[in-house]
């Protein structure tokens, strides 16, 4: 894979326009921002339900309301999603006006901990990666290759979920495993690191450096996880290894117990291959209720097994939540951010119930009404709804790029 570097230094890569795409298990997400203060949208699209009936949504400029696409066609995979996105942007002239690509990548193992130019080297060290991710980073990858041949004169970046949580103590990385294995890279990363950012970035505005001091961010949405911060910097996650982990999320299982696995490889004879498959795409909310993934569906249903996922969907927060807590040794303020949290006030209200114990109390009206802060006025912790959004995330930290690290690309095509 090559990519055009004859461009001088940032200021002119990022004269015209970002394309940022943002490739998700099941969907693909893209925008195209213009290169000046405040990074103005362009155009905004999401690809979604890419196995089973693939489903589009446009936004042009600054506009909030999406318009639905009509897609002919039963699935899609990652190849077709791309070819989906770009076409649109041909379609709207975008294309000759996009200069840098930033790519939402999920692993960045530990040595990518900042954003990076995505040159030959570089990819060949994210594909080592792939058996540390192994649903997400072959897509990601995929999505570089067909946005360098879509777009052969922008410089590509990446932009990883696990750097944001890099800086965690270490006891937080650890697990109970021989060191060997630690060493060999076999400990906690966290994921839904630039989502995380996202939302520090926007506590910062508001509180300044202190960022809600003891800070939890819940990230609710078809994958899930919780984060613990202070001063904007994380110290715990629930997400480890992979993102398997933690919270019950739509498709997949969060934490069980590792005799679980075991007893399905020994005891039942399940191959490795329907172990992956069954953690990953058929348990957690649909396996639970044997209706639906989705958080909206189940709470719509009647059936039993619907109400209880959304049950152990919220019990497991709470309990997550506690845990955070004790990492933070306190709580300050919870911030939702993400599908489920920005739109279910449902699930905001009943896990807020469930942390109640620590001081969170959620102003009923003011959280059926969307607004920014749903805590009561007497809660002892300040409770807000913030829109995360990635791709503008991955759009600022492109910006921020220092020109020695484009000279550096330039050196190594």
């Amino acid at each position: 894979m090559r990519t055009n570097r004859n461009i001088s230094d940032t200021a002119e890569i990022m004269a015209n326009a970002i394309l940022v795409l943002n490739a998700g298990s099941s969907s693909l997400k893209f925008a195209v921002f213009q290169h000046k203060n405040g990074l103005p949208p362009l155009l905004r699209g999401n690809i979604s339900s890419l196995d089973k009936n693939p489903q589009m949504k446009i936004m042009v400029g600054d506009s909030t309301q999406a318009k639905h696409v009509p897609l002919d066609m039963e699935s899609s995979d990652i190849k077709g999603a791309m070819e989906l996105a770009v076409d649109e942007i041909s379609n709207r002239s975008l294309a000759p006006a996009i200069k840098a690509v930033g790519h939402r990548i999920v692993h960045g193992g530990s040595e990518f901990t900042r954003p990076t130019v995505l040159d030959a080297s570089v990819i060949d060290r994210l594909l080592g990666l792939v058996p540390l991710a192994p649903m997400h980073q072959p897509r990601n990858l995929e999505i570089i290759d067909g946005a360098a041949r879509a777009f052969p004169k922008a410089i590509q970046f990446g932009c990883f979920d696990t750097s944001f949580h890099f800086g965690r103590p270490r006891l937080a990385t650890l697990y109970g495993l021989p060191r060997a294995l630690e060493q060999e890279g076999l400990k906690s990363y966290g994921f839904h690191g630039i989502s995380y950012a996202y939302i520090a970035s926007q506590l910062k505005s508001r509180h300044g450096a202190k960022a809600g001091g003891r800070l939890i961010v819940a990230h609710l949405g078809s994958g899930s996880s919780l984060c613990a911060m202070k001063g904007g910097k994380s110290v715990a996650t629930t997400m480890g290894f992979s993102t398997l982990d933690g919270l019950i999320m739509s498709t997949r299982c969060g934490s069980i117990d590792p005799g679980v696995v075991l007893h399905l490889l020994q005891q039942r004879g399940m191959s490795v291959e329907e172990v992956v498959q069954m953690l990953y795409n058929e348990a957690g909310m649909l396996g639970v209720s044997g209706v639906s993934g989705d958080m909206q569906a189940l709470i719509d249903s009647d059936e039993p097994s619907a109400k209880e996922a959304v049950d152990l969907f919220v019990y497991r927060a709470g309990r997550e939540i506690g845990s955070m807590a004790a990492a933070l040794s306190g709580l300050d303020t919870l911030v939702f951010c993400a599908g489920i949290g920005e739109n279910s006030p449902l699930i905001r209200q009943r896990i807020g119930e469930a942390a109640r114990w620590l001081g969170v109390e959620i102003d009923a009206q003011r959280n059926w009404r969307g607004d920014e802060r749903i805590s009561a006025a007497r809660s002892a912790v300040e409770v807000l709804v913030i829109p995360t959004d990635e791709e503008k995330a991955v759009a600022v930290e492109l910006t921020k790029l220092p020109s020695d690290t484009l000279s550096a690309s330039r050196a190594n095509v």
